[in-house]
């Protein structure tokens, strides 16, 4: 029986190009080094699953002439430290002993620490000195999702960029593009709405994206998408508000606790409901109607 390998490792970018939805970010870093104009620390803030992580490798490879060496021999040059389970000053001090060493090829060691948010103060305040002053072979990419976490000393030595939550339409083009790969026939509406599910975050669409094929098998609808992933069909936003207009209250509470007894939130709903009222006001003006989703 072959491995399976989930789409988000499957597919993930190996090449700017190839990133999905930060072409904000992915251009200014390839300019930077580019002309040489390359901080050596970085902070990269944003959503969970928005590519943070992806393109800290990215650059990594980018920095040490990845086309001219081998994975293995990138890997001499790229430290990962995840500071959720490794946020003590020892943990700290460790990696700063590491970065006195020059690396064995390539130009840089790129030290990468995911949420590092959670990191101790007094690992903050041990890491201020090197952050400060790097080694000139040390490039330093911190990720968090939670920049206001951070104190400012830190983020004061750091050149920021702000990852945003991707579009709907950029994660459904994505997820055609999977599709097609996988020999997958899919309707758009379906990738649409695995696409608003996943609320900005690649790889949150691309895990329903799995849980879907493995539900439907090659032939992915609307429908299966709606009823696996506990959707709720826009028919009651407007069925809602066509009760409201006709101020008819009783069907309209009807309508609500019908909701609720198929298992919805009704916070969800009225989420939901409120990006509806949203929908329709933007539709009603042309010079709006590109700003629906």
């Amino acid at each position: 029986m072959e491995q399976f390998v989930v789409s988000a490792r499957k597919y993930r970018p190996q090449a700017f190009e190839a990133v999905v939805g930060q072409s904000h970010i992915t251009d200014t870093l390839l300019k930077s080094v580019a002309n040489d104009h390359l901080a050596q620390a970085l902070l990269f803030c944003g959503p969970r699953g928005v590519g943070k992580t992806t393109c800290a490798r990215i650059l990594s490879k980018v920095i040490n002439g990845g086309a001219d060496l081998t994975d293995e021999e990138l890997a001499l040059n790229i430290f990962e430290l995840d500071a959720a389970s490794n946020n003590s000053v020892d943990d700290i001090r460790r990696l700063i002993d590491q970065v006195r060493f020059a690396p064995q090829t390539g130009k840089f060691k790129v030290y990468i620490i995911d949420e590092v948010h959670m990191l101790s103060q007094q690992a903050f305040n041990a890491f201020l000195k090197t952050l400060e002053e790097p080694p000139a072979h040390a490039i330093f990419i911190l990720a968090t999702t939670e920049k206001h976490k951070i104190i400012p000393t830190i983020l004061s030595r750091c050149q920021i960029f702000d990852f945003k939550r991707i579009t709907v339409d950029d994660i459904a083009a994505h997820l055609a593009f999977v599709a097609q790969k996988e020999g997958v026939t899919a309707e758009p509406e379906a990738l649409h709405m695995i696409a608003e599910k996943a609320d900005g975050a690649l790889r949150d669409a691309l895990s329903l994206f799995d849980r879907m094929i493995s539900f439907s098998g090659n032939e992915l609808t609307y429908e299966q998408v709606v009823n696996v992933l506990d959707i709720l069909d826009y028919n009651y936003f407007f069925r809602t508000v066509a009760l409201a207009n006709d101020v008819n209250y009783p069907d309209l509470l009807l309508l609500y606790n019908e909701v609720l007894e198929k298992g919805f939130n009704g916070h969800e709903f009225v989420v939901g409901l409120a990006k509806h009222f949203r929908d329709l006001l933007v539709a009603r003006e042309p010079r709006t109607v590109e700003l629906l989703e």
